[in-house]
């Protein structure tokens, strides 16, 4: 079995962390993968090149087809010949779809949806263009895959096949995302921060959706309460070059409380330094790698009721409603307001539930079952 995945792109995000996490998983079988990434990438990209998974660009820039970019990917197709085809994100299962034409013989192509459609409105023109028509092509795929079921009722309410339907989660490395003392020991020396201060941080591209401005304006709500709390943000344009998210910073919270970190190589440490983690997104979340990561750290997390987030939380943390920093605000205080124990009761309860239903090892055998029952029934 030879596994091509087709991806939008391979810079920082949830999909593109997920499509690496699978990979550096062993297979029970002889089977081999390669990866498309239609517009290059970054740091993933090169990740999944060191695990000697062969990785090709098509080229396509600020994320508009071309001639030349579809036939590149047709090219790359037909050099690996694979006998399934895993398409990424909505861009990536529109290309898979064309790719396997360039195929000889009936290859199989599956999709993976990576978001929460609350309404196509929020979505950019191209986006919410290739979102419908997917609605059309999704008759052709053998599965569509989803991270959560609240976006497949959300995608098949606009007319994606439901007998289609295969909810996948996220699967999270609980050996690298573990409890740290001296994770939060080494991020506190780095900030410069005495080893009392608390952290509350958001891990996340800077984006609309991510809700930046509701964690910031709910931090400015408790730091006078609580000046020991500090505010830590990091992500994908998360960055002091970043000029819009700076004057958020500098309007909404002003003062030394906010520190911002941009893309790092050092995730496990970042997160598992946090006292509380949080998701503040009002939209497009379906399942938050940040805070499975968070939670496999026995971090309490904070998180608004967009997507999965809230299932996954369950009871070992709080959830709010989007966009409504007084709520985020009130929840962080709660768990601010919990001795260290509690916090760790709370954080421990949190870790045990990502080990027994969301470790990478499961999430890879779910995949690695799919694509096996898939491709004996072609």
């Amino acid at each position: 079995m030879r596994v091509l995945h087709v991806i939008s792109a391979l810079y920082s995000g949830g999909a593109e962390n997920m499509l690496l996490k699978l990979l550096s998983q062993p297979s029970d079988d002889e089977s081999s993968a390669a990866v498309i990434s239609l517009a290059g990438g970054g740091l993933p990209y090169k990740r999944i090149q060191a695990l000697g998974v062969p990785v090709f660009s098509a080229g396509m820039r600020l994320g508009v087809p071309t001639p030349a970019a579809f036939w590149r990917l047709a090219a790359h197709a037909r050099r690996i010949q694979p006998t399934l085809i895993q398409g990424w994100m909505y861009h990536g299962n529109v290309a898979a779809e064309f790719a396997s034409a360039f195929l000889r013989g009936r290859v199989p192509v599956l999709w993976n949806v990576r978001h929460s459609l609350y309404d196509l409105k929020y979505e950019k023109w191209l986006t919410a263009r290739v979102i419908r028509l997917g609605a059309l092509l999704s008759k052709r795929p053998a599965r569509i895959l989803y991270n959560s079921a609240i976006s497949a009722e959300q995608h098949e309410a606009i007319g994606y096949r439901a007998d289609h339907r295969v909810v996948i989660p996220n699967g999270f490395d609980t050996e690298l995302f573990a409890p740290s003392q001296e994770a939060r020991r080494q991020l506190r020396d780095e900030l410069g921060l005495p080893q009392t201060a608390r952290l509350v941080g958001l891990i996340a591209r800077f984006h609309e959706m991510k809700g930046h401005e509701t964690f910031l304006r709910a931090a400015a709500m408790i730091s006078s309460k609580y000046p020991d709390v500090h505010f830590l943000l990091a992500g994908f344009g998360v960055e002091e070059t970043n000029e819009d998210l700076m004057e958020l910073i500098h309007t909404l919270c002003p003062g030394n409380r906010v520190h911002v970190l941009g893309i790092r190589s050092d995730t496990p440490i970042v997160t598992a330094a946090l006292d509380i983690a949080s998701s503040s997104s009002w939209f497009g979340e379906a399942f938050s790698n940040a805070i499975g990561e968070a939670m496999s750290c026995g971090v309490c997390c904070v998180v608004t009721d967009v997507g999965e987030s809230a299932q996954l939380v369950a009871d070992s943390g709080r959830v709010v409603q989007p966009r409504d920093p007084a709520a985020m605000a009130s929840a962080w205080r709660s768990l601010l307001d919990l001795s260290e124990e509690e916090r760790a009761k709370l954080g421990a309860r949190g870790r045990e539930r990502i080990i027994k239903e969301f470790s990478i090892e499961r999430v890879a055998s779910l995949y690695q079952s799919l694509y096996r029952g898939i491709s004996e029934s072609y």
